[in-house]
């Protein structure tokens, strides 16, 4: 075997692998978007939803769902950063990660006290922005995993590149996300309407065996899932 197909087969294992895992990451992210807007009324990870329903409420002078959205808005954030610092610390980043993910679900499936219920609501939007830091790109190629708006906007600008003339086809990645979203979205709208406020029992269960089966991906694989954090010295480097 050459060495060119060597690295060939190398890369394509890695990408086959990483497509499946964003298709998990992203049906994770749909099942619980689907299961948090249904017990909440709310959007849980669609944050351009609740900026525009946020300035809906003010014009309206409805301040205090204003002020929840906007609230949400800053949790989902926090959220985010906190999935980054807790994967830059960890050996195992996705397990660690989605770990944390399922913990933070599991809390919120406590709340069912009804003046618990917004505390339950920003934790189910904290465990979306966390969930982010699990995979952040494929073989160079950035993915979101709880808005797909994105990568529908860089498919469609592939479909545009094809027809003009550029035969590269890395952009159909961009697909997986979505299609792992409507199904999770789906199962989530499914499982919510059968159990009630009892299926985040089952979509943080979900998300604890997705973190057991991330155990399996070899640690040099995982970190080239994720950006690396840049030193101040080499930030300096590049600004030259």
């Amino acid at each position: 075997m050459t060495r060119a197909r060597r690295r060939r087969i190398i890369r394509t294992r890695r990408t086959v692998i990483g497509v499946a895992l964003v298709g998990a990451i992203s049906f994770l992210a749909g099942m619980t978007d689907a299961t948090g807007l249904l017990l909440t009324g709310d959007f849980v990870s669609f944050m351009t939803g609740n900026t525009t329903r946020a300035a809906l409420a003010l014009s309206e002078g409805n301040l205090d769902h204003a002020a929840v959205l906007i609230s949400a808005i800053l949790v989902f954030v926090l959220g985010n950063a906190a999935g980054i610092v807790i994967a830059h610390v960890s050996q195992r980043r996705i397990f660690v990660v989605l770990g944390c993910v399922g913990l933070v679900l599991a809390l919120a499936s406590m709340l069912t006290m009804q003046n618990l219920l917004l505390a339950r609501f920003y934790l189910i939007v904290f465990a979306m922005g966390m969930v982010n830091a699990a995979v952040e790109h494929i073989e160079g190629l950035p993915i979101g995993l709880t808005y797909v708006t994105g990568a529908l906007s860089r498919f469609g600008r592939g479909i545009g590149r094809w027809i003009i003339g550029d035969r590269r086809v890395e952009w159909t990645i961009q697909i997986v996300p979505w299609g792992g979203m409507v199904l999770g979205a789906i199962a989530g709208a499914v499982l919510t309407r059968l159990a009630g406020a009892h299926a985040l029992w089952l979509v943080s269960l979900f998300a604890m065996v997705l973190a057991l089966a991330a155990m399996l991906i070899p640690r040099p694989l995982q970190r080239r899932f994720n950006q690396k954090v840049a030193s101040n010295q080499s930030a300096i480097v590049r600004a030259k």
